[in-house]
């Protein structure tokens, strides 16, 4: 785990559970509340997801999609939302720019997972961790591995080669909602959240589906 300083222009692998590892998602809004945040609190102006639609009706991720923002904390290259943890791929877009975004996101979901829940207490497994990405093809694999992330859900022995029907899982995994795997796929819809022109800067060849679920497996072992 690195939680030394963090080098402008280089990517970082950053993530988190839930304490005891308890669920941090229990229910789609609780999702759909997390993305609105990788979107929103990228930002070095002060936005807050709970002002949007005051008076009215109340956010949802679509709208907050659309709004206008201040300039980037980072560049968001990748993610994946699991039951009890989540996967990010950063960039600093700004001095400082990963600790604060990191901040403002989790602050502002455990304020909002425990108002939601009606609990107390600390939601996340202390602060977050780091690993700077060192090589190419880390990068690559690492990306593929937090595009695969949600195949434990179909597929609990995959990282083993365990899987049943991989042509289904591939499937599960391209509509798996709370991945930005979709956004790499030709003629996508871009969310906004993700910044894929950065991250296909860097690889020799296009993402792939049919390279992805071997490539995650090497960087789990």
């Amino acid at each position: 785990m690195n939680r030394g300083p963090v080098a402008e222009g280089e990517w970082y692998h950053c993530y988190n559970r839930g304490t005891d590892k308890r669920r941090i998602f229990n229910e789609e809004r609780d999702y759909d509340r997390f993305l609105m945040l990788l979107y929103l609190a990228n930002s070095n102006v002060r936005l807050h997801v709970s002002d949007i639609g005051r008076g009215g009706q109340g956010p949802t991720l679509d709208r907050i999609l659309e709004m206008e923002r201040g300039d980037p904390l980072v560049a968001v290259g990748a993610y994946s939302l699991m039951p009890n943890h989540f996967h990010l791929l950063l960039r600093p877009a700004q001095p400082g720019g990963v600790a604060l975004f990191m901040q403002k996101v989790s602050t502002g979901y455990s304020m909002y997972f425990n108002k939601i829940h009606e609990r107390t207490g600390t939601l996340f497994e202390g602060k977050f961790k780091s690993k700077h990405v060192s090589t190419d093809n880390y990068f690559r694999r690492l990306v593929n591995y937090i595009h695969a992330n949600a195949a434990e859900l179909y597929d609990p022995g995959w990282k083993q080669g365990i899987i049943k029907n991989e042509k289904v899982l591939k499937k599960n995994l391209l509509a798996y909602r709370f991945s930005s795997l979709a956004e790499y796929q030709p003629r996508s819809t871009k969310s906004g959240i993700v910044d894929t022109s950065a991250v296909e800067a860097l690889l020799d060849k296009a993402l792939s589906l049919d390279d992805l679920i071997e490539e995650a497996r090497i960087f789990a072992e």
